[in-house]
């Protein structure tokens, strides 16, 4: 009933839209208020949108990468017992402010994002007028030492035991340092991309994220650390990665609460309109962006 009634009311609201979104729509709603999370509603219709586009079913394509993974995960947790729970606060049940908060986070998390992104090929290209290796990566590590003394011990390294520290003592640092770190940070992932060092890119945004949110929670005491940190994380990375569900899992998977999914989808709209379509952090040949 549900998706008849969608689908009626669809067509006659806006005749010109394919025919074919208002079952999708409807589907999707349906599942999400049948759990109560979006979640299951974005696999489920992920799962047929690819089965139609591939002529198979997603499933048995992810099979064997699902069941590969799987083994690797139940491995590293019966022997190291890992988590990327931050143990900030529980937000419970969320509220009007933490949805204005955590869309205005993700939002400034996904504009500083592209500060980076955009000064990519230009960083990039500095460097490359030392021509050599051997030159390059001498002159990033001086930037990077500068700015190592500027942000303090905690922007050293890539950033995964460090957010930990922050987040034991969201009120230990004023808005302004978590300003610091925030910049020095993101700098350093910048300076490091541009120069030739070797290392991911996720766990120095999870700390450029983790940072402006406190920063925010320490600006706006409203502003819940569980909210302020997964947002600006969110925000972050889908500017430096844009990989939606990488961006989304890692969000989550730092705050406990299930309460927080449902938050992140929505703030990830307004932060993916602003980086979709723009320029990415990997560069061509030629150093122009792409894409």
């Amino acid at each position: 009933m549900n998706v008849g009634l969608a689908v009626w009311l669809g067509g006659r609201a806006l005749p010109r839209a394919p025919g074919r979104i208002w079952p999708a729509l409807a589907e999707a709603a349906t599942i999400g208020a049948l759990f109560g999370t979006p979640v299951a509603a974005a696999l489920v219709i992920s799962e047929v949108l690819a089965s139609q586009e591939t002529r198979g079913l997603l499933w048995d394509n992810l099979f064997a990468p699902l069941t590969a993974a799987t083994a690797g995960s139940l491995t590293v947790a019966l022997i190291d017992h890992p988590s990327f729970d931050l143990n900030l606060p529980s937000i419970g049940r969320p509220g009007w402010s933490d949805l204005l908060a955590a869309i205005v986070v993700a939002s400034a998390g996904a504009l500083l994002g592209m500060c980076a992104v955009r000064a990519f090929p230009y960083v990039h290209g500095a460097f490359r007028r030392l021509r050599h290796p051997m030159l390059m990566l001498p002159a990033g590590g001086i930037v990077l030492g500068g700015l190592a003394a500027l942000g303090g011990h905690l922007t050293l390294f890539k950033g995964l035991d460090e957010i930990a520290e922050l987040a034991h003592d969201p009120d230990g640092w004023s808005a302004g340092e978590f300003a610091v770190m925030t910049v020095v940070k993101l700098g350093a992932l910048l300076v490091a991309a541009s120069c030739g060092f070797r290392g991911g890119r996720i766990f120095p945004a999870v700390f450029v994220g983790t940072a402006l949110g406190l920063c925010a929670h320490a600006l706006v005491s409203g502003v819940h650390p569980s909210v302020g940190v997964s947002a600006g994380v969110l925000g972050v990375l889908l500017a430096i990665t844009r990989q939606g569900w990488i961006s989304l899992f890692v969000a989550a998977v730092l705050v406990a609460s299930p309460g927080i999914i449902a938050l992140l989808c929505v703030a990830s709209l307004p932060a993916w309109l602003l980086v979709t379509g723009r320029p990415q952090m990997q560069l061509r040949q030629d150093g122009t962006s792409l894409r």
